[in-house]
């Protein structure tokens, strides 16, 4: 059966925990939260919308089959890692652009850590939907 209010809630709540699982992951660069905990409310927010509005319609609104997510976040973390050969580093090693950068100021910093934490967002946002949806769809 469905409930016209869980559902409208679901909506409401999917929107909620979808930008609170981005700013986990921007925060988590540098404090508490990151890629991993990101991920798993951005899931969470899609789990819930499976159970009020039913897989399909999950499905319909993540738009791209959640396996290929975690392929292409995988993809991401791995390039994260191997640009650092690219300067002789390690594998993994962070390294540092800043854009705008000026003589006073140091600029907007970037780096690739935070790609590597957006790749693990993806792979765990996508593996966990994966999971779920599989199981919602057999039951």
């Amino acid at each position: 059966m469905k409930s016209v209010i869980v559902e409208s809630g679901a909506r409401f709540l999917v929107a909620l925990l979808l930008v609170f699982s981005v700013y986990m992951l921007l925060r988590g660069h540098n404090l508490p939260g990151g890629g991993f905990i990101g991920g798993l409310v951005g899931a969470v927010g899609f789990v819930i919308q499976a159970i009020a509005c039913g897989t399909e319609s999950a499905r319909k609104a993540l738009r791209v089959d959640p396996s290929n997510i975690a392929m292409a976040g995988l993809g991401i973390a791995l390039l994260a890692g191997l640009f650092a050969a690219l300067f002789g580093d390690a594998l993994f090693t962070g390294q540092w652009l800043f854009i705008g950068a000026t003589e006073d100021s140091k600029g907007l910093p970037l780096s690739t850590v935070l790609v590597f934490d957006i790749g693990v967002y993806l792979v765990v946002m996508g593996a966990i939907l994966t999971l779920v949806f599989a199981l919602e769809e057999e039951a």
